[in-house]
């Protein structure tokens, strides 16, 4: 009886087909995808910078034309969706048109926070020492005044005025990102590929360059995204209180203090600019939660 031939090792054995890992950005956009209320939440976002980019093509009416034969009117009344204001002003469009105004002070601050305070935390980070004694020790100061209070106590010295405003939202948010980039700074200096740069001879410029913003941004911009919803709040407090955006400019805090005495005739009308407050706030939260959990390598 003749035995069966064995195969040979090259037919025994398939090679498996390469399979290329996805690297972390993909893998971080891959998970963000897969979360739903985020999706949801970066969709909403995308729809308010549409409105503050494209606002005045899209309003309806002139958000600056006024008829006190059309003052409060209620929602629904006809050529006025959203009814009108204490000085008969379509609110329709000025919530279109007010979302530039009111997205900008929210996120500018922010922005130039993010940039100045990322330079002082890696730099307080990397540097170690005195140099982070000094330089956090400093930033501690003013964490001995609650943001509310040290944003109105600026706007008060600097005085009214949008441009106030926005230095003022912006010394507040800097020791806040300055802390995170400095914690996530000190924890990447000890790594060994920074340290097997270090004794390769690099100097520090390249190694903060090269080894240490790849791994730091990423946390320090998750942070600075769920900054824009308290500086949204806070801009908007600004403006409420007289020390922000001057009238007649459709800014959605601005719209909050002008209407509060009507809120006892037309209370939906009145309540529309925080409404459009909560829903900015709430999406930019809700965005700042997915990209953290997306960002995360242990999840």
């Amino acid at each position: 009886m003749a035995t069966p031939a064995l195969p040979s090792p090259a037919t025994a054995v398939a090679p498996l087909p390469v399979q290329r890992s996805r690297g972390y950005w993909a893998a971080s956009a891959m998970r963000f995808t897969q979360d739903p209320v985020a999706v949801c939440a970066a969709l909403a976002v995308l729809l308010l910078i549409a409105l503050a980019v494209f606002g005045p093509w899209l309003a309806p009416a002139d958000p600056y034309q006024s008829s006190m034969l059309k003052r409060l009117k209620p929602i629904g009344t006809e050529g006025l969706l959203l009814g009108s204001d204490e000085l008969g002003r379509d609110m329709l469009s000025r919530l279109i048109v007010g979302a530039r105004l009111s997205l900008f002070i929210g996120i500018t601050p922010v922005l130039l926070a993010f940039i100045i305070g990322a330079v002082i935390g890696i730099v307080a980070g990397y540097a170690g020492g005195l140099v982070n004694t000094a330089i956090m020790r400093t930033i501690d100061v003013f964490y001995a005044f609650p943001s509310v209070l040290l944003a109105i106590a600026l706007s008060g010295i600097l005085g009214a005025g949008l441009v106030n405003s926005l230095i003022s939202l912006t010394i507040v948010f800097i020791p806040q990102i300055a802390r995170v980039a400095e914690s996530v700074t000190t924890q990447v200096r000890t790594r060994d590929y920074v340290e097997a740069a270090r004794a390769s001879g690099a100097g520090a410029f390249s190694i903060v360059r090269v080894h240490v913003l790849g791994n730091v941004l990423g946390p320090i911009f998750v942070y600075a995204t769920s900054l824009i919803a308290v500086s949204m709040i806070l801009a908007s407090g600004l403006s409420f209180l007289g020390l922000g955006v001057k009238p007649p400019e459709p800014e959605w805090g601005l719209m909050l203090n002008t209407l509060r005495t009507a809120m006892y005739v037309q209370p939906w009308v009145a309540a529309l600019p925080g409404v459009m407050i909560f829903i900015t706030s709430i999406s930019f939260n809700l965005l700042s939660d997915g990209l953290r959990s997306a960002m995360d390598n242990k999840s």
